[in-house]
């Protein structure tokens, strides 16, 4: 089904306010909400989290009385469900919402590990949250979904969140928006940079997405084992505290945590307890495109956020920045040489992987235990 069909059903129901965090399966609907509404205006709002995207569903209800709608990839439901169960709910503030949900890991749908869990409980968060919901497919007939919206928005009318749980495939659009940027050096060359500097001893963490799997076939490329790097394939946003904590209990080798600003973002709340922690040997760098690359190419934070300056305010006593390959293997150097870190370097890159990157191929269990084997 195309998703200008779902928008127009939206607008004749009066939601008229988008927001979300993108996710691929919403790639169709993400690529007609840029296209129809940019990201700088007040209809469409690319939120840092799930649970702030319902937060401004909530603000527009109150302002407007009309519902707005979330998008957001089902593992998302994790960062919405206090909202949800605490604010949304018809118990608390009975405020109505529309979300539309794209359903990774369904099960019997082969998918990658991190999404295993969560496709198998999806239906069940749902049910236990009492959020009335129904299924698009790909062969769902624009008139089958028209009347299952309808029901959907009848239950809005009761003043309930409703959702739409949205399989692999079910939504698309003809639309192509260009979501490059105009930095040059790719993620992948800056990732290599980076690891080509560490030492034999260093340690690192790489946040979630494409940014992992580029780690892992660097290695391979460069014949050096996985046992150094700790893979954060799902939870968004945390791989930079699972680096902190692990440079505490490590104080005698450097730690480097590979981030995305997405991810950054995500869970900023991280970034002062770092800073304020003054772990000396973390050198964190955030990977900056301006997008959430790796499900679709939607710009973050309306692709302007100085992480830079972020960092400097959260406490970090050496904030550096590169945009090229020369730049950044100078400020590598001057990072490695800091003693009084922890240190943020902001890599600008391009946006766009290769397209024949692959995965790991080892489980998330096996890269634990190679993991916690090195570090032993």
């Amino acid at each position: 089904m195309l998703a200008s069909v779902l928008l127009k059903a939206c607008l004749d129901e009066g939601i008229d306010f988008f927001t979300g965090v993108p996710d691929s399966l919403l790639k169709g609907l993400c690529n007609e909400l840029f296209s129809v509404y940019g990201v700088e205006g007040s209809s469409h709002i690319v939120a840092h989290n799930e649970g702030g995207a319902l937060a401004l569903c909530a603000g527009h209800y109150l302002a407007t009385g009309r519902p707005g709608l979330c998008y957001m990839q089902n593992s998302g439901l994790g960062n919405a469900v206090n909202p949800l169960a605490s604010l949304m709910d018809d118990e608390v503030y009975a405020i109505p919402s529309l979300l539309v949900i794209g359903w990774r890991g369904e099960p019997g749908v082969k998918d990658e590990p991190q999404h295993v869990k969560q496709g198998a409980v999806t239906l069940g968060q749902l049910e236990l949250l009492q959020i009335p919901y129904f299924i698009l497919s790909p062969d769902t007939s624009d008139e089958s979904f028209l009347s299952q919206f309808h029901q959907l928005t009848e239950k809005m009318k009761e003043e309930k969140t409703a959702a739409i749980v949205v399989r692999k495939g079910a939504l698309k659009t003809d639309r192509t928006p260009d979501y490059r940027n105009h930095f040059r050096m790719t993620r992948e060359t800056a990732a290599e940079i980076i690891l080509s500097a560490a030492s034999d001893t260093d340690i690192f963490v790489s946040t979630t997405g494409k940014l992992s799997r580029e780690v892992f076939e660097l290695r391979e490329k460069m014949s050096m084992g996985h046992g150094k790097d700790f893979l954060t394939v799902g939870s968004m946003g945390h791989a930079s505290m699972i680096a902190c904590q692990i440079a505490s209990e490590k104080p005698d080798r450097t730690v480097w945590c590979l981030d995305g600003d997405g991810a950054f973002l995500m869970h900023l709340g991280a970034a002062p307890i770092i800073g304020k922690r003054k772990i000396k040997n973390m050198i964190h760098v955030v990977i900056n495109n301006g997008a959430h690359e790796t499900v679709g190419g939607m710009p973050v934070c309306c692709g302007a956020m100085d992480i830079a300056a972020l960092a400097d305010a959260a406490g970090y006593p050496l904030v550096l920045k590169a945009d090229s390959e020369q730049s950044l293997v100078n400020v590598l150097a001057r990072a490695k040489s800091f003693e009084d870190g922890p240190v943020l370097i902001e890599v600008h890159c391009a946006c766009g992987a290769r397209e024949d990157l692959g995965r790991p191929t080892t489980t998330p269990i096996q890269n634990r235990n190679a993991f916690m084997d090195w570090l032993a």
